[in-house]
């Protein structure tokens, strides 16, 4: 038979990872947002047609930055230059690839002031989708711990410290959101 703080670490357990992955989406879609320098994470789940089968692009090819505004990506096979060419145009990202025959080059220009403010207006909604996940998570602890305690399964001392421990993980992760956010913003914000 479990005890009740068992019960309710596990609670925490489930809602702490759970907290934890919208933490890691919200970081993986602040790298898919363009600043004005090159970076190989604006590709990460970037898919090609290769051969009529969808591959990401990191299966392809690697990737290089040379230069603060310059990506270099070298195929592993010569032959997908041109479908990773075609890929890179139709995700419309303001980026025109060019190619030698054995790379693909992306040249970032640099952003535009107005860009650089909706960029920041579009990380900033990520983040609030990405605290808006936590909340939900902790609802539904909640409820979880209130079923427990309704059930008695766990005393009431013992909800009201978990419900205690779970707000505090909860304003943990949101500040996780927040600082990487910070960071965006300032790298958005840059010139």
């Amino acid at each position: 038979m479990t005890t009740g703080d068992e019960l309710t670490d596990l609670v925490l357990d489930e809602a702490g990872g759970r907290m934890d992955s919208a933490v890691q989406h919200a970081r993986h879609q602040f790298a898919s947002v363009r600043t004005g320098r090159a970076s190989p994470a604006l590709f990460e789940r970037f898919l090609v047609d290769y051969y009529g089968t969808e591959v990401p692009l990191q299966q392809l090819a690697s990737f290089s930055v040379p230069e603060a505004q310059l990506l270099v990506i070298s195929p592993f096979d010569k032959n997908s230059i041109g479908a990773i060419e075609r890929a890179i145009i139709q995700a419309d990202l303001g980026l025109n690839p060019s190619n030698d025959g054995n790379v693909v080059r992306l040249t970032f220009p640099p952003l535009t002031e107005e860009r650089r403010r909706e960029l920041v207006r579009l990380v900033k909604q990520m983040a609030e989708e990405g605290r808006v996940a936590i909340r939900n998570t902790r609802r539904s602890s909640r409820h979880e711990i209130d079923q427990l305690s309704k059930d008695g399964d766990v005393s009431e001392d013992i909800a009201a410290r978990t419900e205690k421990e779970l707000d505090r993980l909860t304003h943990d992760h949101e500040q996780l959101i927040n600082d990487a956010l910070g960071v965006k913003e300032q790298e958005l914000l840059e010139i």
